[in-house]
């Protein structure tokens, strides 16, 4: 028996059509021929055909056959989870193309680093419902200059930064200062005070953030003006581990209030420092992207979230 040839050796007039992928997935989803003509609203005949049809224009089989029922191969559970990803695209578009034709439901997209994307966005939206309604939104999460670059490509209605310098391609709005705070087991002796100075922290566990964090680097400036030495074995890239860290009893710690009022209760307690580490964050916004309505609403919304801690 003479091999079957794939299309692109057959002449332009052979191709593999959209119509091919749709049978194949509705096969894959129904489980079998029958169910897919029902799916499709056509007749099993057509089906068994088109499908027979995409075989043939690939060049292998998709599906063993063997008492009248159909078992997908190697290649079709392969092939298959290419069409998921693509039909799952597709249907992105079409929410994307319904949204745009409803003013008042439109879609904001947001990119945030991870840790304001737990300790910021959640109260900012909660916020911004409640004074406007529902608001369709999705929260990305990126860090360093991925988070820069994203922006810069103007893929993003809103990004949420520590960093101070805006990206080629976008404005900067700083949000309200508010001070670094202290994290404490609440079983811990200075957790009876309601504010720790420098000399609180001598020679006690310390958890620190990463040594490249600009935090990190300002934490360690004042307690070394302050004279103040602390037990630093541990440390962590975010202030979400390093609250998890003091959960467990393994030390005392400072971070952004953002983040430790996200994260107070049960076995953490959240004091204010006398020392004054100012921790900002910076909204970018995309130049050259079309505007989104609910963008200002949620500015505002994030600008008031901020403020709430001070």
């Amino acid at each position: 028996m003479q091999a079957r040839q794939p299309a692109s050796v057959r002449g332009e007039d052979a191709r593999i059509s959209h119509r091919h992928i749709e049978v194949f997935r509705a096969v894959m989803l129904a489980g079998g021929v029958t169910g897919a003509a029902r799916m499709l609203y056509t007749s099993q005949p057509t089906v068994s055909r088109e499908l027979a049809r995409l075989e043939s224009l690939l060049g292998y089989a998709l599906f063993e056959r063997a008492q009248g029922r159909l078992r997908a191969t190697a290649r079709a559970l392969s092939l298959w989870e290419e069409v998921q990803r693509s039909w799952q695209g597709l249907d992105h578009v079409v929410e994307h193309a319904m949204a745009l034709g409803r003013p008042h439901h439109s879609h904001i997209s947001v990119l945030s680093m991870p840790a304001l994307s737990h300790a910021l966005l959640p109260g900012a939206i909660a916020r911004m419902q409640a004074e406007h309604g529902p608001q369709a939104l999705s929260v990305a999460t990126q860090d360093g200059p991925l988070l820069l670059e994203w922006m810069s490509a103007q893929r993003f209605d809103l990004g949420l930064t520590e960093q101070a310098d805006a990206p080629p391609g976008t404005r900067a709005i700083a949000l309200p200062a508010v001070d670094e705070v202290a994290v404490l087991p609440a079983a811990h002796p200075l957790a009876k005070k309601k504010k720790l100075k420098a000399a609180d922290f001598a020679h006690q566990p310390f958890i620190s953030l990463a040594r490249d964090d600009v935090y990190r680097q300002r934490i360690d400036a004042e307690f070394a003006r302050a004279g103040v030495e602390r037990q630093l074995l541990l440390e962590a890239h975010s202030a979400i581990a390093v609250c998890a860290m003091v959960q467990q009893g393994l030390g005392i710690a400072i971070v952004n209030p953002l983040t430790a009022r996200a994260c107070e209760g049960g076995p953490l307690v959240v004091r204010p420092i006398t020392l004054s580490i100012p921790f900002q964050v910076q909204v970018l916004l995309p130049l050259h992207r079309p505007a989104v309505s609910g963008v200002e609403g949620l500015l505002a919304a994030l600008h008031a979230q901020v403020k709430s801690h001070a």
